[in-house]
């Protein structure tokens, strides 16, 4: 059996980029940034989020060592989310990313469309619609 080499090893960077790369937890990194939040104050500030979703990403986001959550003794009980050491590391990379994503959006739409003129039999799925994504953009 050949033995794993890490540095070379895809599966290390996949399985964090797979928790990572989400667009929820994107958001919700981003969010947690400029300090702790209520669960519900979340789930109004990304809008669109259900509350199962949020709830399962937030223990993703806890267990991998990202958020801390904190109850405080109240009626209702008050249950507050907020960065780590690691998610505030965390938010720099990804705060570099979305900035290249949105100053690269034109190019990538222009490079699809580019690609779909020269290939007019490619079946479009819906999350690579250029009309989709240009109607988004407006």
């Amino acid at each position: 059996m050949k033995p794993i080499d890490a540095h070379n090893d895809c599966r290390p960077v996949g399985e964090i980029l797979n928790q990572i790369g989400g667009k929820w937890t994107v958001l919700i990194i981003n969010r947690l940034n400029n300090g702790p939040l209520r669960f519900s104050q979340i789930k109004r500030d990304i809008g669109g989020i259900s509350q199962k979703v949020l709830t399962a990403t937030l223990r993703d986001l806890e267990m991998d060592g990202f958020v801390t959550r904190t109850v405080t003794p109240s009626i209702p009980p008050r249950v507050d989310y907020e960065l780590t050491a690691l998610g505030r590391d965390l938010q720099g990379p990804l705060q570099s990313l979305a900035d290249w994503a949105i100053g690269n959006r034109p190019k990538v739409l222009a490079a699809r469309q580019h690609y779909f003129d020269a290939h007019p039999e490619a079946k479009l799925r819906p999350r690579a619609s250029v009309a989709h994504l240009a109607v988004a953009a407006e």
